[in-house]
């Protein structure tokens, strides 16, 4: 009996000896993970991480984390730690500690700044850039700017902000990826545009074009036709539309700023509501995660996406505006001049100031001697959607054709289909013996050289959105916004907000991102304070989503640092800024006919169909009030 005692106990205290020092081992290595920089008076929600801590263990020691002294407690979730709503008062240096068990487990100081320096960066940037109508070196100041308050606002920061910001940020954006991927099927896509143009497809194209487009008019509803065909990604959708109707464009005397107006605003708006778009995987899942925590919310995140289709005003008063302004022949603001200058001189691309292709015009002519083939360009320019649509699928999981699609990696569709199309542009044009391997070569280069400075653009508004990120520019705009509102001013107030946020940071799924965890719950939890969480009160709900989805795109579709604004210069070989110029008093148009005439009506009760109806009245009485006629052209 005493020998099994002491046996016993011999064998629990040896698993102690085990065991203790492994959870005392563990306790070193708990760590806060903390922001850059504080935002005065912006909450945070802080995680503590312990790799080597048994989250099934019974005994879990609680950290304490102090800002300045002022103690916060946790709660535990899935195996970790969280500290909610911590923030810092005052500016300078916050003193951040972690204790375990009456031991300092990390001690920091943070640098708290003023949260309105957290628009600075994007601000300065988009303001430089419509100053000086060189969106480089003013993305280049927005990021010095941000490194710079990322610093602390430090005088040593001015210096190595300037470093950092390219060391770690545009590196950063360079190696992600996904944005290797764009830039890789944007080069294949421009050089694919090279070679076709050098075999004589393009200009086959163009004649056999503009016998059915023999007027500005009919081209212009041409290129809208294409882009609403290709309607299931917004990048497909730009680079294919923008590269293969140039030529038509500049044949119809239409201005290059036209044509890249008409390339955005069938690209981002129409992916946004289109049934089967790369986009829907991406905006579901955002509302699924969002509304996972509302026990008493039963709507699926699909069914929710749908139903805030009928309320996103924005993308089809968008899509109506191009109509309108095509067939009705009337243009306003800096496009007005643009038009004219087109038609009255021939002279369809603007003046280079900010030009975001190299556009070589000699080294992407036709070849001398070369029949003119549209099927040279036809056939790679089909195998390449083919493929996007068959990579969208292969890529994709689900049971429907939409949730394949939605659920689909577009960005390595696009990789596959953009090389397959590069490849049989090659393969056509060197067995039909139109060009020889190193024109084929060079043909190619040339395209690709096209999309440059394109690509150094886009780095940098990559760039600047993650600075944005690590900013929290977003909560800061949150914060600045409220959360008083009532219900019913919700979605406008949303619409505002996730626009300002995707103009500000240049990224219409980075707003998306950062806005529906946080609109979605904040939006349920009014509803129901105020009692609105009944079938006929969803309206709120559903139009508080299309807020950030159809606003997100608004201010995406005005921003000089998107990326689909950036691509839809490159591929029109536009000015980037005369594009942003030309677009913006558009797209404001058909903004605040939305805001005004639907969002804000619907928001109060207003039928979604009558919204509709409202916010396409004022766009055409809109036009008719703001526009001038111009006349038509027709070759001879």
């Amino acid at each position: 009996m005493g020998r099994g005692f002491f046996v016993w106990a011999s064998s629990v205290l040896l698993g102690c000896s085990v065991l203790l020092p492994s959870a005392v081992g563990a306790s070193t290595e708990f760590e806060v993970q903390l922001p850059q920089v504080f935002l005065e008076g912006i909450t945070y929600d802080l995680t503590v991480s312990s790799p080597a801590t048994d989250p099934t263990a019974t005994f879990q020691p609680t950290p304490l984390l102090r800002i300045n002294d002022f103690p916060y407690i946790p709660s535990r979730s899935d195996g970790e730690w969280l500290f909610s709503d911590v923030t810092a008062a005052g500016t300078g240096a916050a003193v951040v500690t972690l204790e375990l068990a009456g031991e300092f487990m990390q001690r920091a100081e943070v640098p708290v700044i003023p949260a309105w320096v957290s628009i600075l960066p994007p601000l300065v940037a988009i303001g430089m850039a419509l100053l000086i109508r060189s969106v480089l070196p003013a993305l280049m100041l927005g990021l010095w700017l941000g490194a710079w308050a990322l610093e602390g606002l430090t005088a040593k920061g001015v210096f190595t902000g300037l470093f950092t910001s390219f060391e770690v940020y545009v590196a950063n954006a360079v190696a992600d990826y996904d944005h290797a991927t764009i830039m890789l099927f944007t080069f294949m896509i421009a050089g694919m545009v090279g070679v076709i143009s050098r075999n004589g497809g393009m200009r086959g194209i163009v004649e056999w074009i503009i016998t059915g487009a023999n007027s500005a008019k009919r081209g212009q509803l041409a290129v809208w036709s294409l882009g609403l065909l290709i309607f299931f990604d917004d990048y497909s959708n730009t680079l294919v539309v923008g590269n293969t109707s140039r030529s038509v464009t500049d044949r119809l005397r239409i201005s290059r700023e036209k044509l890249a107006y008409l390339v955005d605003s069938t690209a981002a708006p129409l992916a946004t509501v289109a049934l089967v778009t790369t986009w829907i995987g991406y905006q579901v899942s955002l509302i699924g995660d969002a509304i996972a925590p509302l026990d008493d919310l039963t709507l699926s995140a699909y069914g929710i996406f749908l139903n805030s289709i009928l309320y996103s005003f924005y993308p089809f008063m968008a899509i109506l505006l191009v109509v309108l302004v095509i067939t009705t022949g009337r243009e306003f603001g800096p496009m007005l001049a643009a038009e004219r200058r087109a038609r009255s001189t021939g002279v369809t691309a603007p003046p280079v100031k900010s030009r975001v292709g190299q556009d070589d015009e000699a080294a992407l002519a036709m070849k001398e001697g070369v029949p003119p083939r549209a099927l040279n360009a036809l056939i790679p320019v089909a195998v390449m959607v083919l493929g996007i649509l068959v990579g969208l699928y292969v890529t994709g999981e689900g049971d429907t054709i939409g949730e394949i699609i939605g659920s689909a990696n577009s960005y390595r569709a696009l990789m596959w289909a953009s090389l397959a199309g590069a490849l049989v542009a090659i393969v056509i044009t060197a067995a039909q013996r139109l060009l020889s391997l190193d024109e084929i070569v060079d043909a190619w280069v040339s395209g690709a050289r096209f999309t440059f400075i394109a690509m150094i653009i886009l780095v940098l508004a990559w760039s600047m959105s993650e600075i944005s990120r690590e900013l929290h520019t977003a909560d800061f705009l949150i914060a600045s916004l409220g959360n008083s509102l009532p219900a019913a001013a919700l979605p406008a107030a949303i619409f505002v907000l996730a626009a300002f946020t995707a103009f500000s940071t240049g990224s219409s799924w980075g707003a998306m991102g950062i806005l529906l965890p946080l609109v979605l719950p904040l939006c349920w939890a009014i509803m129901s304070m105020e009692g609105l969480t009944t079938g006929e009160d969803y309206f709120i709900l559903y139009s508080s989503v299309s807020g950030v989805l159809a606003g997100a795109v608004w201010g995406d579709h005005c921003s000089p640092i998107s990326d689909t604004t950036v691509m839809s210069s490159l591929s029109a070989g536009c000015d980037h800024i005369e594009h942003v110029r030309t677009q913006l008093p558009y797209a404001l148009l058909a903004g605040a006919a939305a805001l005004g005439a639907g969002t804000l009506p619907t928001s109060f009760g207003l039928p979604w169909w009558l919204g509709m109806l409202a916010a396409a009245a004022v766009t055409v009485v809109g036009l008719r009030l703001l526009g001038e006629p111009v006349e038509d052209y027709r070759p001879e």
